[in-house]
C-alpha cells in the first residue's frame, strides 16, 4: 500500500477513488507512566513517556488506515494526514485519514495528477 501526504502520486494516475478512509486510536498512559511524566515535566525537556506513547499510537492509526483502504480494494492513500486531540485529562486520540484510491503507472500520456495534458 502506497501512502502519501500529497494529493497525487508522481508517476501514477488515479483510475478510481474509493472514498475517505481513517484509522483511529485512543490511548491512555497508565498511572505509573503518568506519574513519571509528571515528575519529568518538573525539570523541563522532552517527556519520553508521552513521546513513545504518541509514536506508537500514530503507527497503529496508520496501520488501521491501511487495513481500511485494503478492505475497500485500494492500492494507495492520497492526502494522508494525522490529527490528534485530548480526551479527558489522560487520554489521547490520534486519527490518520486520507483518500483511498486505485492508481496505475502513468504511461506518460497524462500529467502527474491524472488530468488531461496541456497542449
Amino acid at each position: 500500500m502506497i501512502v502519501v501526504t500529497t494529493p497525487y502520486l508522481t508517476g501514477h494516475r488515479v483510475v478510481e477513488s474509493k472514498g475517505m478512509v481513517f484509522g483511529l486510536v485512543v490511548r491512555s498512559r497508565g498511572l505509573g507512566g503518568n506519574l513519571m511524566a509528571s515528575l519529568r515535566s518538573l525539570g523541563g525537556g522532552e517527556i519520553h513517556e508521552y513521546t513513545s506513547l504518541l509514536e506508537d499510537t500514530r503507527r497503529q492509526a496508520l496501520d488501521r488506515l491501511v487495513k481500511n483502504a485494503t478492505v475497500l480494494g485500494a492500492n494507495a492513500v492520497l492526502s494522508m494526514r494525522f490529527d490528534s486531540s485530548e480526551i479527558a485529562a489522560s487520554m489521547s486520540e490520534i486519527v490518520a485519514y486520507g483518500t483511498a484510491v486505485i492508481v496505475v503507472p502513468d504511461s506518460g500520456e497524462s500529467s502527474v495528477s491524472g488530468a488531461d495534458p496541456v497542449e
